[in-house]
């Protein structure tokens, strides 16, 4: 019988619609993606407690207490096997495809249902998107949509469509013909009869398939997860594609969780709804009799208006969350990194996720296939891959897609393909050998992804050079399924042959012998390549030209393997900046920044610890020479602490330096206390000022003896700082009682509490009082006046100094030289301030970065070399 060229009718059609329906792809993608956004925006605005507990109020309204516990509790676990993340995009991916599903299933099936015609045509198209395979539909998804959730999201709508189109019609078509002949009697319009009769007698049925739809969906976003989908199923497609037994588990559990929930807030959603199903209900609480209080459910307006105003409160914390400032360097611009999931692969990406990031970029990466990778990389998903394996093992990809990809060059040569296997496996030692051997290995040849090329290669070119096509049978898998069988076949002594390239670290591991190719089957062998989209050298010229001349040798890449894979599925990154510790420089090397690469100072590799109370000037020099040190090749650690156990730590030594010592005045009594145990190093600033300070909009208060008349306008309180610190000290036991105001109440919650309060008072135009010193940014962002203090209660000037344990000389004399001669301008400081303020919480080494860089040569002036 003729071959029907049905594959090749279907891949023709989807090249017409590709070439001739772009736009109207382009337009779904931007509206798919404009949803998820949205959703997901919300969902992941509040603290995941803080939505745990939204869910948990919801499923309180519609199901009673216990499932409300058990819904806390069980997010609660999702969040604390890190699964957070993931678990929210999931959600958010299932309600866009729920939400358009139902709108547009819920009226094909009432139409079903009014038309047998119409029924009689979508059953078999139902049929057919019921039964064909939920992984078929994301290969159409890649090559109109590209890779990411849109994909996803449509092969979702399609595959979860038909219960609600079939639940549907059933629901309306079994609603008894009398009563719908009974309202047509009464001369009720169709569409009222339809609104008023049908639907409401159809909706538990209609529920049910909404709930087999939610079902569906999730289930199809785990498969999506293997088209950079993200969520659950990237993390179920990396523990299969690892073999991460624990990464699987927990995963797999989040799904399990989510699925439980979405299952029975569904279910229980129709007693709600539906007239029906709250008389089911009544009639079940009335006869829990005693436990009546368990299955309680506010009422249906409270709990909608609940719900609302939970949505506007996540909405203003995601807004708040994105208040940030962009990285320096690349300007926070994004970078997407694919990647098949093999060892050098996985090792490359995540080596450049970081250098990216340390450059200010915002690199994201996804693992995928090989076709996916290449398809989507293509289409422009993608940026940037490292290991593609040419011009050999991917020779197929890279004729396929060689024009819409940009060949960034080699860097690492050679590699080889071959099969392996165990030492111990006796008279095989070439591939000639392998023939007529095949009830020894099992039949089989134990191969990696399918979309390998190594593994095309194998099928189409080295089982028939060597005839082993007829005898052996290509296993496909994955590199980690592989790699568990070949550890499990060499702990039980068992013959195996397995796919393997060189390098790869299973060489270290296991005593193996690489058949010999005398054919040359697998080629001379590959160089790995770095591939870009097309456009990527010149939308991003400074990359592409750090990717062009990266190179890595064999020791270096095993070695960062082995550190990757130390660390562990999920802490890739963790193994990464463990290797870069091992390699110092090569960041720089890598990726060669504005600023230059720096000398290794004398004592490099001591680790001081470097003390900071939480105030500006001192998080600032802190961090300032965390930098500078570590450019000189130190180690140093910085220690977070209030004023009090700071100069305890200095007397004990547990700190080695600090640099935000307020002397003579502020901090006399620690000075006094602990001098003996300490040295002082030189002051690098002078002269500060301790003050009060109100906004200037408060008329007639220019000085200290002006607060006691206007006592009442400013409540009786002076807003202060952290207890321990001198000038709270001073306050109370000097400055106030020279001026009479004992009754004043000063409050000490701390610097950052103070700070807010000022910018509250400030935004509402409110009298405030508040504890400052000078130099400090608050007089450049605010209009203040420094309360004159005629009676000089707070003393003489202070100058602020570095102070250091008596050992710090001896144990880092050359950091000891170099703070000795150190100084700062009040605009040098203000400025390191200002960046470090405008950097965030989190990110003071990269405001410091940014800093250095604009004042070329700092670093050689404050840790000079001889």
């Amino acid at each position: 019988m003729p071959r029907i060229q049905i594959g090749s009718w279907a891949n023709a059609a989807v090249n017409w619609l590709r070439d001739n329906l772009d736009w109207l792809f382009q337009l779904i993608t931007t509206v798919l993606n404009g949803l998820y956004n949205a959703i997901h925006t919300v969902l992941a605005a509040p603290e995941p407690l803080v939505l745990a507990g939204i869910l948990a109020v919801l499923a309180w309204w519609l199901r009673g207490l216990p499932a409300a516990v058990l819904t806390f509790l069980g997010f609660a676990l999702i969040d604390s096997i890190q699964q957070w993340g993931p678990t929210v995009e999931s959600l958010s991916l299932v309600l866009v495809a729920c939400l358009i599903t139902v709108v547009v299933a819920v009226p094909l099936g009432i139409w079903a249902a009014r038309s047998r015609v119409v029924g009689g045509i979508l059953r078999p198209v139902l049929d057919l998107m019921q039964t064909m395979p939920a992984m078929v539909y994301l290969i159409p998804g890649i090559l109109f949509f590209g890779l990411g959730v849109v994909p996803g999201i449509v092969a979702t709508i399609v595959f979860s469509m038909p219960p609600a189109v079939r639940m549907t019609e059933l629901g309306i078509r079994q609603v008894d013909e009398e009563l719908v002949e009974a309202a047509e009697a009464f001369g009720t319009h169709p569409r009222r009869t339809l609104l008023r009769v049908q639907l409401p007698l159809a909706l538990p049925t209609i529920m049910a398939g909404i709930n087999q739809v939610i079902m569906l969906a999730l289930s199809m976003v785990v498969i999506a997860g293997m088209v950079g989908g993200g969520g659950l199923g990237a993390s179920v497609y990396n523990a299969i594609s690892s073999v991460n037994v624990a990464l699987g588990a927990e995963a797999g559990l989040a799904v399990v969780i989510l699925a439980m929930y979405l299952d029975r807030m569904t279910g229980a959603l129709n007693q709600r709804v539906s007239p029906l199903g709250r008389r089911a209900l009544a009639k079940a609480q009335a006869a829990l009799g005693g436990w009546k209080f368990l299955q309680w459910r506010p009422a249906t307006s409270l709990a909608m208006a609940g719900v609302v105003v939970l949505a506007l409160l996540a909405g203003g914390m995601s807004y708040l969350n994105n208040n940030g400032s962009g990285a320096s360097g690349g300007n926070g611009k994004p970078i997407t990194l694919g990647y098949v999931n093999w060892d050098e692969g996985k090792a490359t990406t995540y080596l450049w996720k970081e250098i990216l990031e340390e450059r200010g970029y915002k690199p994201k990466v996804q693992a995928l296939e090989a076709g996916p990778l290449f398809a989507g990389q293509a289409r422009g998903d993608i940026d940037v891959q490292t290991n593609a394996w040419l011009p050999v093992t991917h020779a197929e990809y890279w004729k396929e897609y060689k024009d819409q990809l940009e060949d960034l060059g080699t860097w690492y040569d050679k590699t080889s393909l071959e099969i392996a296997v165990p030492s111990y496996v006796k008279d095989v030692k070439t591939l000639d050998d392998l023939k007529g051997k095949s009830a020894e290995f099992g039949g089989k040849i134990t191969g990696i992804e399918p979309g390998a090329g190594e593994m095309k290669i194998l099928k189409d070119k080295v089982l028939g050079a060597y005839g082993l096509g007829g005898e052996y049978k290509v296993q496909e898998s994955s590199t980690a399924s592989m790699l568990s069988e070949l550890d499990r076949a060499i702990h039980n002594k068992k013959p195996i042959a397995v796919t393997l390239w060189s390098p790869h670290w299973a060489y270290d591991k296991y005593q193996l012998t690489k058949l010999k190719d005398p054919k040359g089957a697998f080629g001379s062998g590959d160089g790995l390549h770095m591939l870009g989209r097309k456009g990527f050298g010149k939308d991003m010229p400074e990359v592409a030209k750090w990717m062009k001349n990266f190179h890595l040798d064999e020791k270096q890449l095993t070695s960062l393997e082995n550190a990757i894979k130390t660390a562990g599925e999920g802490h890739e990154q963790d193994g990464v900046r463990s290797w870069l510790k091992q390699h110092p420089g090569l960041v720089e090397k890598i990726a060669p920044s504005a600023h230059a690469t720096y000398a290794k100072g004398a004592d490099a590799g001591k680790s001081p610890n470097i003390g900071y109370p939480a105030w500006d000037e001192g998080i600032a020099t802190a961090y300032l020479w965390k930098n500078v040190l570590e450019k000189r090749g130190y180690k140093p650690n910085l220690r977070n602490l209030d004023v009090g156990p700071m100069w305890t730590g200095l007397s004990t030594g547990q700190i080695d330096v600090e640099t935000d010592g307020w002397l003579p005045v502020a901090q006399k009594q620690y000075w006094d206390k602990y001098k003996n145990d300490l040295v002082d190093v030189g002051a690098w600033y002078d002269k500060t000022s301790l003050e009060i300070a109100v906004p200037s909009y408060v008329k007639d208060v220019k000085s200290m003896d002006d607060l006691r008349a206007h006592k009442d306008e400013f409540k009786g309180k002076i807003i202060g700082i952290e207890p321990g610190t001198g000038e709270m000290q001073r306050l109370k036991s000097t400055v106030l009682p020279a001026y009479g105001l004992d009754d004043f109440e000063v409050t000490s919650a701390g610097t950052s509490a103070m700070l807010a309060e000022l910018d509250r008072a400030y935004h509402n135009h409110e009298p405030v009082a508040v504890v400052l010193w000078s130099p400090h940014w608050a007089y450049s962002k605010y209009q203040l006046t420094k309360l004159a203090d005629p009676k000089g209660t707070w003393g003489a000037n202070n100058q602020i100094k570095t102070l250091g344990n008596k050992s710090f000389p001896k144990k880092f004399p050359e950091f000891y030289g170099w703070l000795k001669n150190w100084k700062m301008t009040p605009d040098e400081l203000g400025s390191l301030e200002k960046d470090i303020q405008d950097a965030g919480k989190g990110n003071e080494d990269k405001g410091v970065e940014k800093w250095i860089d604009q004042h070329p040569g700092v670093v050689d002036q404050m840790a000079p070399l001889k």
